[in-house]
């Protein structure tokens, strides 16, 4: 198995019974989840960078959530595909996108 350069960890509400009950799937978690797949595909980094659902990330007041390794970037708060190209650039170029950063 080859190790991706990064993992992103989109948070998809799933409980320990398997039932997504949180914010993030409300609010579009796996549309976005397949939205950076395609992204990431255009960008020629999907073989790179993998990207997971994850149970809940416990941020539900700040959700939809995800958390980028190895930078240890939190974000949040993002609603649109606009948004995730925001992060996505701000990844590209080493810094973070300040206005969905919910820690680092």
């Amino acid at each position: 198995m080859e190790k991706p350069d990064r993992h992103i960890l989109v948070c998809a509400s799933f409980r320990a019974a398997g039932t997504p009950q949180g914010v993030c799937h409300k609010k579009g978690a796996f549309n976005f989840v397949q939205y950076l797949e395609t992204e990431l595909m255009d960008r020629d980094e999907l073989g790179t960078v993998m990207v997971s659902t994850t149970g809940c990330l416990k941020v539900c007041d700040r959700g939809p959530a995800m958390v980028i390794y190895p930078e240890g970037k939190w974000y949040g708060g993002f609603e649109s595909e606009d948004d995730i190209d925001e992060i996505l650039d701000a990844l590209e170029e080493g810094e973070g996108a300040d206005q969905f950063l919910l820690a680092e």
